[in-house]
């Protein structure tokens, strides 16, 4: 089978397209045949191994994974002897990356449990943009944000995965939603539904003291001392992502900082595909509508890495193992 093969850290035109053995299912794994598969900031981090602290989780001299690809979407080709959730045939979707990764290539045997049935409205360019991005701003917004109804809501790093999707469920609260990002997706964030949009590099939004009930930030990259003041009376702040250095402030000062001014801060601990039955309800009313970048074939990962790297994107950026599109259905 064909895949994107990673044999040591660089940037990401270092990945090769390789042809490799395909997978057996053991256990209670299953084969799916991958018809679409997404980039994240795992894949990103991944592939440079930077920050270099991730290399003691990556591989200290060498990437433990060789082909990578967090999340799929596909049709179960074979099952293992203890799979009982699926049958050969049924399409699936999930976040696979705490059972070993692999989206990036023809097939992957992975756990069953880190798969779940796709809903018949649902495409395999969709299913493959939803998992990862959907949960993280559900999870960030509804459970470790606890958003209510009418909130002020600011999101930064909006026109991503987790920001576009992120508008749609603060929505369905009446909230007033506010979108950071860079000026030339400013236009696209409105066209959106964003009330209001900032351009990072002409305002500071921890300093212009509009006042949130809830920030959702994706890009983590300030001094944690800095958000409170962004944040009204009981406000909560929820990192989904950002720089280690930051992340790591969070971590251990969150609490403190917490506990002084009366707010919470708080990074999100992501629960792979938990939540999904309500993104699924989501979709299936058209409170959600995915917007995907590309899609792109499979030899096209390095440059889809490129353009994520450079923030260059909106919404998903999506792969397809046959570019011409068979089997998007």
């Amino acid at each position: 089978m064909k895949a994107i093969v990673l044999h040591h850290y660089g940037p990401p035109n270092i990945l090769t397209v390789r042809e490799i053995p395909r997978p057996e299912p053991v256990g209670d794994e299953v084969l799916v045949k991958v018809q679409a598969t997404a980039i994240n900031d795992w894949d990103w981090a991944y592939v440079r191994g930077k920050p270099y602290i991730y290399r003691l989780i990556f591989g200290l001299l060498r990437p433990r994974v060789s082909v990578l690809g967090a999340e799929v979407a596909g049709t179960v080709e074979a099952t293992g002897p203890q799979a009982k959730k699926f049958r050969r045939g049924d399409r699936v979707y999930g976040d696979i990356s705490e059972a070993g990764f692999g989206g990036f290539a023809e097939y992957v045997s992975v756990r069953e449990d880190a798969l779940t049935h796709m809903p018949r409205s649902m495409t395999f360019e969709q299913a493959a943009a939803l998992p990862h991005a959907a949960l993280l701003a559900y999870q960030g917004l509804v459970g470790a944000g606890k958003i209510q109804r009418g909130d002020r809501v600011l999101i930064n790093g909006a026109g991503g995965g987790v920001g576009t999707i992120g508008l749609q469920i603060a929505k369905q609260y009446d909230c007033e939603v506010t979108g950071v990002d860079r000026e030339s997706k400013l236009d696209a964030l409105r066209s959106l539904g964003f009330d209001q949009v900032i351009d990072y590099k002409q305002v500071d939004f921890t300093r212009n003291r509009e006042g949130y009930d809830l920030i959702l930030d994706a890009k983590s990259s300030r001094s944690i001392f800095r958000y409170p003041g962004a944040l009204k009376p009981g406000g909560r702040y929820v990192s989904v992502g950002g720089s280690v250095p930051r992340l790591l402030e969070l971590l251990f000062l969150g609490p403190v900082i917490g506990k002084m001014t009366g707010k919470r801060l708080k990074i999100l601990a992501l629960k792979p595909n938990q939540g999904l039955e309500e993104i699924h309800r989501l979709f299936e009313s058209t409170s959600i509508k995915l917007l995907i970048d590309g899609p792109f074939g499979l030899e096209d990962v390095p440059a889809a890495l490129e353009r994520f790297g450079r923030s260059d994107h909106i919404g998903k950026i999506v792969i397809v193992t046959n570019a011409s599109g068979e089997g998007r259905q």
